[in-house]
């Protein structure tokens, strides 16, 4: 039987299916995909606490939605960086990353286009989790290669002890829950 962690996000309610990730870990599983009601009130809450910023950026894939509702909200340009290289992506930058729910290394690539969008701005890094770090430090790195400055780093949720972190903005704590 499915076990379920109950919290409100931007004051909407939501029951979070636990899953495993370990025999000694399980995460509450937070997917935004298909929840609009909650991703129109969590973009308004973190734009609420955002700095001025020109564009954001965001890991491929579960945050999309968040950076299209906070671009649209904004009047602000965003950015995917992407899992793999697409045909329309020239002179590829990349960095490796390992996270939590993907349990394998992944890199995480720009296409010259978004460089140059990239280049010289304050970027708003927009993400649904953050967690260990990993993620959000190769997206730094990223906006670090492609010649941008960090505005900030945001997140719906900070899991287990990013909540603790003073370099990220986020809406609400997420526990980890030890077997």
């Amino acid at each position: 039987m499915a076990e379920f962690y109950t919290m409100k996000i931007a004051g909407l309610e939501r029951n979070l299916q636990k899953f495993p990730v370990s025999d000694s870990l399980d995460i509450a599983g937070f997917i935004i995909f298909g929840d609009v009601e909650l991703t129109v009130a969590g973009c308004t809450e973190l734009l609420k606490k955002a700095p001025e910023f020109d564009v954001i950026l965001t890991p491929e894939a579960k945050s999309i939605p968040i950076a299209y509702e906070m671009a649209r909200q904004s009047g602000k340009p965003y950015v995917v960086a992407r899992k793999g290289i697409k045909v329309y992506m020239g002179n590829p930058i990349k960095v490796s990353v390992r996270s939590i729910t993907t349990q394998k290394e992944q890199t995480l690539y720009l296409g010259e286009a978004d460089v140059e969008l990239i280049k010289g701005k304050k970027i708003l890094i927009v993400d649904d989790v953050i967690s260990t770090g990993e993620s959000l430090a190769s997206v730094r790195e990223l906006v670090k290669t492609a010649g941008g400055i960090e505005a900030a780093s945001c997140a719906f949720l900070a899991e287990g002890d990013a909540a603790d972190r003073d370099d990220i903005i986020f809406l609400e704590k997420l526990p980890l829950f030890f077997k």
